[in-house]
């Protein structure tokens, strides 16, 4: 109920800037006309909720109770912002939320019975089709180049980011694995300087799986992504064995590949210096592989202050079909829009929200009863966590921009579908350990 409402009042207050920016105008809607459309539009978006919340209640009886609401609140203010910057985009963003939510459904349905342990059979399967569909938008005739990245796949009139399938098939192999052989990596490592090697005869399989995984991505110079395989990596790699020296080296060999990357790879070069000086003028008029991008989501974001501009005020170009002053703002810098049109506190409560979805699936992992549940709903958490990261500390400057989407928020149709798959997992591995302990009769 509450995500229906900020849709309603989302639209309604887009709805009455739009008439308030344009008087007089033809095609400019009454402010009665205006709140019927904004209640049809909740209503639909409450109706999809309910639908997946039924389904939710009658196959998951046991699951976290606040995972989904929280996500219905992500994808009421995505789809809000998307229809305030451009209202087709919304509408295809609607589509895929539809579809999402129908897998969203499948998906529990087809695991509610047997759990996610069934997925443990089909390991280096699941893992060959996350690679090869990281592969996929290299192919010529098919694969898209998006601001130096081969990122998309197109089929007709249908693109689809293949990356969003791979974080997920790359977690359920590496928690697999990592559970089968989490105690050899641990009692048959050698000490070596104080810290552990493991044994490369357990070891190696993952390390070439993951390797190619990321071999792929960086093929298709899907930094973010890779970044984000990276980190899932590691965090797993930790929680199964326990042990920090793992993650410790590798972080070492992260920092001596991100040296040879930006000094050596031309386009991460160009990412670089854009992040270190996104103001020089040189880089900020380079057409490509500048800075404007950057340098122009923190003009948007000082501009919001504390409070923010107000909702539907952000100046996103120059006219009405003029040439854009933030690039990307439905996608990439849909973040600097938000803290322009809603300040700080509204970006804070945001992040808020974001936190506590995070922090519930880790409680899910807590809660799991099984290692392999365990380490799936760690790793599906830290993903989401380290996408958000990603996007939010490049539109801050934090780090060095690159093209990841803000889950459930930003535009983005394969994204959308696949996180919603994500949170299946996540609550179907949660009915599971939080169901109650049946007492065996004598």
């Amino acid at each position: 109920m509450p995500s229906a409402l900020l849709v309603i009042a989302g639209f309604t207050a887009i709805f009455i800037q739009e008439q308030e920016s344009s008087p007089g105008g033809s095609t400019n809607l009454t402010l009665n006309h205006a709140s019927s459309v904004s209640l049809t539009y909740g209503a639909l978006f409450l109706g999809l909720c309910l639908a997946a919340h039924l389904v939710i209640r009658f196959a998951l009886p046991n699951a976290d109770p606040y995972l989904f609401p929280l996500v219905a609140v992500l994808a009421s203010v995505g789809i809000v912002m998307v229809y305030r910057i451009e209202p087709v985009l919304a509408r295809q963003q609607a589509q895929w939320m539809v579809l999402g939510l129908a897998l969203f459904a499948a998906t529990i349905l087809a695991l509610r019975r047997q759990g996610v342990g069934v997925l443990e059979r089909y390991r280096y399967t699941i893992a060959l089709v996350g690679i090869g569909m990281t592969i996929l938008p290299r192919l010529p005739g098919i694969g898209e180049q998006v601001n130096g990245a081969y990122l998309d796949i197109r089929i007709g009139s249908v693109s689809f980011q293949p990356a969003e399938l791979a974080k997920i098939a790359i977690v359920i192999f590496l928690a697999s694995y990592l559970r089968d052989n989490r105690q050899i990596l641990v009692t048959a490592g050698r000490r070596v300087l104080g810290l552990t090697i493991p044994p490369m005869k357990q070891f190696g399989p993952m390390l070439i799986v993951w390797g190619a995984a990321m071999a792929t991505l960086l093929l298709t110079r899907e930094l973010g992504t890779s970044l984000m395989f990276y980190g899932a990596f590691l965090a797993l790699l930790y929680v199964a064995t326990g042990r920090f020296s793992f993650p410790l080296i590798g972080l070492v060999l992260f920092a001596l590949g991100a040296w040879y990357l930006s000094t050596h790879v031309s386009h991460v070069h160009a990412r670089v210096l854009a992040w270190e000086h996104p103001f020089e003028g040189r880089l900020y008029h380079k057409e490509e592989g500048g800075s404007y991008q950057l340098a122009q989501s923190m003009f948007a974001q000082a501009d919001g202050g504390l409070l923010g501009t107000g909702f539907d005020r952000s100046l996103l170009r120059v006219g009405a079909h003029g040439n854009s002053i933030l690039p990307v703002p439905e996608s990439d810098m849909i973040y600097a829009v938000i803290v322009n049109e809603l300040g700080l506190v509204g970006a804070a409560a945001l992040l808020g929200v974001y936190l506590l979805l995070i922090a519930r699936g880790l409680k899910t992992a807590m809660l799991a009863r099984d290692s392999f549940s365990k380490l799936l709903a760690t790793g599906l958490s830290f993903v989401v966590a380290l996408q958000v990261f990603v996007i939010v500390g490049g539109v801050t400057r934090v780090i060095p921009l690159t093209g990841v989407t803000l889950p459930f928020v930003a535009y983005g149709g394969s994204s959308v579908v696949m996180n919603f798959v994500l949170v299946a997992l996540l609550l179907v591995i949660s009915d599971r350990a939080r169901r109650p302990y049946r007492s065996r009769p004598r």
